[in-house]
Formats: structure tokens, sequence, C-alpha cells
């Protein structure tokens, strides 16, 4: 019993020491992963407050904060252990490379990403097509995903490297958009008279802007009618609106106007020598 009191009593001076590491080693992580995410928000908050920082920036920009300040805490902490950091720093080099070439597409993504934030064809609430993968409104770039929100209401979520290698379509980005869309005359009705009866249809519309100017003309002929193709301008925010009313009231304009419906017609006309037998 005595000798384990003089090998306790000798020991002291060690286990003080790595209790002392330990405690401080405990603090240092515990106050460190703290400042990571104080850190974090402070950078959330200071891109809320300034209106030249894009919001897409901000969840990326809130985990590369967080997570450097978290690697160079637990660095410190593993120092602090005694374990040789610089063995550590090697060790983790060789393993990033090999983690590296087993995910690829992972770091495609990440390259994907910072290309989206740094060119910017998109932006959080804009509306967009990723031509073949999905439409709506841009939710989130982040470092590794994208988020949508589709017209129906549903989310998807494409790799960055989708969006990046795919075209994108930005209804958003400019002020004004060109509503297209065309109306069949049939032969015999006055096109003339159709055209000047579209043409005040659009300038009663509120939605429709005077400048640049709205255009309506004929573009084809077909079997039994003329098409008439209109070109109209809006503000982006009102094109899905200006198209409904459009497309909702222009047959009927031409109606009250006395034109006929667009039915395709097919005119079959039997020889003499048939009628005479």
């Amino acid at each position: 019993m005595e000798e384990f009191y003089r090998r306790l009593v000798s020991a002291m001076p060690v286990l003080e020491f790595v209790g002392a590491n330990l405690i401080i080693a405990a603090v240092i992580f515990v106050l460190g992963w703290s400042a990571s995410s104080f850190a974090g928000r402070a950078v959330r908050k200071l891109a809320a407050r300034s209106s030249r920082i894009d919001v897409t920036v901000v969840p990326m920009a809130y985990a590369l904060t967080v997570w450097s300040i978290r690697i160079f805490v637990l660095i410190a902490v593993l120092a602090r252990l005694g374990v040789q950091t610089a063995s550590i720093i090697a060790m983790l080099g060789a393993a990033g490379l090999a983690i590296g070439l087993a995910l690829q597409g992972t770091l495609q993504n990440i390259a994907a990403g910072i290309m989206l934030l740094a060119l910017r064809p998109l932006r959080a609430g804009e509306s967009v097509s990723v031509v073949g993968k999905a439409d709506g409104s841009v939710e989130e770039v982040g470092l590794f995903l994208s988020r949508f929100r589709q017209a129906d209401g549903t989310y998807i979520t494409l790799p960055n490297s989708m969006v990046w290698g795919n075209p994108i379509v930005n209804y958003s980005r400019n002020a004004t958009r060109r509503l297209d869309f065309e109306v069949s005359v049939r032969y015999g009705d006055d096109v003339e008279k159709a055209i000047a009866e579209l043409e005040k249809m659009i300038a009663a519309n509120k939605l429709a802007l005077s400048d640049p100017k709205p255009q309506v003309m004929v573009c084809r002929y077909g079997d039994s009618t003329a098409t008439v193709n209109v070109r109209v301008w809006a503000l982006a925010g009102n094109y899905a609106d200006l198209s409904s009313d459009l497309y909702r009231t222009a047959l009927d304009v031409l109606q009250r106007a006395g034109m006929r419906p667009p039915i395709p017609l097919q005119e079959v006309r039997q020889a003499a020598a048939d009628k005479a037998v």
C-alpha cells in the first residue's frame, strides 16, 4: 500500500500536467467552436445589412468561415495535447489527395459552385431555367448543391456541376420581357380589322408597355388561316399576368369584331366527269 502511495505521489506532477492540458484543450475547443458559430452568424448579419452583397454568396461564405476556424481549433487542441501537428498536417495532405481523387465529382461541384458565385449567371430570388434539368426560383447556391423552388411549390436540388454544365435561361435578370403569341384569322375575314382590334386590346391592357412599341403583323399563311403574330413588352414581374390576360381575351375580341372561329377547313372538289357518271 505504501508503495502505491509513493508511486501515486511521484506521478502527481505528470497527472497535474496532463489534467491541466486536458482542461486547457477542452476550453480551447469549446471557445473555438463557439467562436466559429459566432463568426458565421456575424457574416450572415453583415451580409443581410449590406445591399452590395448578393444573398446567393451568404451560405457558402458562412460555411467557409465556420469550418476554417474549426479546423484551426482542432489543430490547436491536438497541439496542446502534445500531438505532433506537423505529421498530422502532412497526413491530412496525403489524405486530402486520396480523398480528392476518390471524390472528383464532389470537387467538381465545389469548383462549379465557386464559378456560379463568381460569374453569377443566377442569383437567389431570380426565376431561371436550367435547360433540361429544372425551372423555378433560385433559393440557394451552396458549396455542393443548388436549390430551386418550382412553380408547383416543390423544391428540386441539383449538383452545382449539373447547373454549371447546362445552359441557364434567366427570366428575371432584365427589367422587361417580350411576349410573343399568335392568332389565326380565317380567309375571307378582314385581316387589317383583326390587326386593329388586337392593337386596341393591347393598348387597353395596363400591364402592356408602350415603349418598346407593340407589334402586330401577319407572319404566316396556312391552309385555311392567316397567322397574326403579336409582340408586346412587359415588366418581368408582370409577364405571366399579361400573358394570361392576352391569351384569354384575344379570341373574344376578334369574335366580337365579327371574325369567325379559326377552325381548320378543307375544301373538297369533285371533277365534272365524275358528276356526269
